[in-house]
């Protein structure tokens, strides 16, 4: 017999690489319902209205629990923290246990371009 046929080698991920603790930014938008389109969350994301732990980022960059996470719309800017990451499996989780708000400013009326007299 050979040495592979008495000795099987099995090969354990590290805790940490088991599980996904992370996730791209315009996926977690879009499975959040923050955002209804993974399109518009990469336009936002490369026009500079969406900022994580307040610097501009890329629709690839991988968020965490615990990261700051700032939209800005057209009539309001959310300010939200992540509190768990979603598993790429589970795709109803309650948008409630993913994020909690720390603030939603709505913008002052003359900076909204729907209400204002444009003639």
């Amino acid at each position: 017999m050979t040495f592979a046929a008495h000795h099987r080698f099995v090969i354990v991920k590290p805790f940490f690489l088991r599980y996904n603790n992370f996730v791209r930014l315009d996926l977690f938008l879009k499975t959040s319902r923050l955002i209804k389109r993974r399109t518009i969350a990469r336009e936002m994301c490369d026009n500079g209205m969406v900022l994580v732990n307040g610097s501009k980022t890329k629709p690839a960059r991988e968020v965490k629990q615990h990261d700051v996470v700032t939209l800005k719309f057209s009539s309001r800017v959310i300010e939200l923290e992540i509190i768990v990451v979603p598993a790429p499996s589970s795709k109803k989780t309650p948008s409630e246990e993913l994020y909690r708000m720390k603030s939603d400013m709505r913008l002052p009326k003359e900076n909204d371009l729907w209400n204002k007299n444009l003639s």
